[in-house]
């Protein structure tokens, strides 16, 4: 038990209830593409310059890719909301790539993907669409160059200059007829990164979907699917309807995945999801309970982690990985609870504290001895 924070100004006595789930003997094995998009675990030791040029621990956070990959998770590298652009440069993206990869080569079966975006751009520096596309190549050629996939992320710079969807259509035309391997495209809502309210040339989801389901028609050998980050259940599955045959949806919606990867009979959603990386032993049996035809089970088990999941991404949605890094904490998967750039700011007691009794109806505090003692440790530094 411990003393935690309510919304109306007490403070209450919780006693956890909670059930950790058993870790499988060997990666299972899913009927469902799952990528988690994993964070990167700050060295406050080493942290001199947190908002400029945070520290990082490189072997914990190698460590926390083993973690995914026994459970049976791709990884989505370096292509997280709150690392790239808000916290982890391109030189530190980089050097994330190259150590992932090397690290997913030691490891039978295990797989990643890899973020390629513009980041290393500033918007205002984007002068022109050729800007864009060389900065896209930089990124491209870097992950194809150490024998990784790309993930084609948004573009701040794009969305800054560009000024209809043919703009889009020539930038991701000219990428896509470049990369060596398939790619997965990227649609992020402005609720994740405001700069990039307006994307694929209208603020109108109706013209937006029309402008990126024609540059996938027109690449389709190129695009191995889609993930759509809109948090938004009749969005996603508009768009998977309107998907040529062969490339896949991937679902980025931290708020109705369980029902998106389920699906309806005839289509379903794979996932890329922020919270894989927070919920990864639920998700993991789940996953492996849809795969041997034990719905009833998925269900069980994932629904419990979607109030979580909607407390962690709730408005504003681009500060979420304070949340799972949070979580990380509590599950011992690093012995700190900073962030790079300081985000684990970025959220309040409260939050932390509906985050903590949502974790725990979940069955996802993995050590809930070592989890009481932590959050009543950091429950003390605001005063509980």
């Amino acid at each position: 038990m411990l003393k935690l924070p309510t919304d109306n100004g007490t403070v209450e006595t919780y006693a956890l209830t909670g059930t950790p789930l058993e870790r499988p003997a060997e990666p299972p094995r899913f009927s469902r593409i799952a990528y988690a998009a994993a964070h990167v675990v700050s060295d406050p030791s080493r942290d001199l310059d947190p908002w400029g040029r945070p520290a990082i621990d490189w072997d914990t956070t190698i460590a926390f890719r083993h973690h995914l990959w026994k459970l049976g998770f791709k990884i989505a590298e370096a292509m997280d909301t709150s690392q790239r652009g808000m916290g982890l440069d391109w030189a530190g993206a980089q050097e994330l790539i190259r150590r992932a990869i090397d690290a997913a080569r030691a490891v039978p079966g295990a797989d990643l993907a890899c973020g390629a975006g513009t980041d290393h751009l500033a918007p205002v520096d984007a002068r022109s669409l050729d800007d864009v596309i060389r900065a896209y190549e930089t990124q491209v050629e870097f992950v194809e160059k150490h024998g990784g996939r790309a993930i084609l992320m948004a573009s701040r710079a794009l969305a800054r200059i560009a000024t209809s969807a043919d703009d889009y259509r020539l930038v991701y035309g000219r990428i896509l007829r470049r990369t060596k391997d398939k790619v997965i495209l990227h649609w992020l809502g402005d609720m994740f990164d405001p700069q990039l309210a307006g994307y694929w040339g209208s603020a109108r989801f109706d013209e937006a979907l029309k402008a990126v389901l024609s540059i996938i028609e027109e690449n389709a050998d190129k695009v191995e699917g889609i993930k759509i980050s809109l948090l938004d259940h009749g969005k996603e599955i508009a768009l998977r309807n309107g998907l040529p045959k062969g490339v896949l949806c991937f679902t980025g919606d931290d708020f109705n995945y369980a029902d998106l990867i389920e699906g309806d009979g005839e289509r379903h959603s794979h996932a890329l999801l922020g919270i894989f990386d927070a919920v990864a032993p639920s998700a993991s049996k789940a996953l492996a309970a849809l795969a041997a035809g034990d719905t009833q089970t998925f269900r069980d088990v994932i629904a419990p982690t979607v109030p979580l999941s909607r407390k962690i991404f709730e408005a504003p949605t681009q500060y979420y990985k304070a949340g799972v890094v949070f979580l990380a904490w509590l599950n011992g998967h690093q012995a700190h609870f900073t962030m790079p750039a300081g985000m684990q700011s970025a959220r309040g007691m409260l939050h932390y504290a509906d985050v903590f009794r949502l974790a725990d109806k979940a069955n996802v505090l993995d050590k809930p001895e070592l989890a009481t003692k932590r959050m009543s440790a950091l429950m003390q530094t605001f005063g509980i």
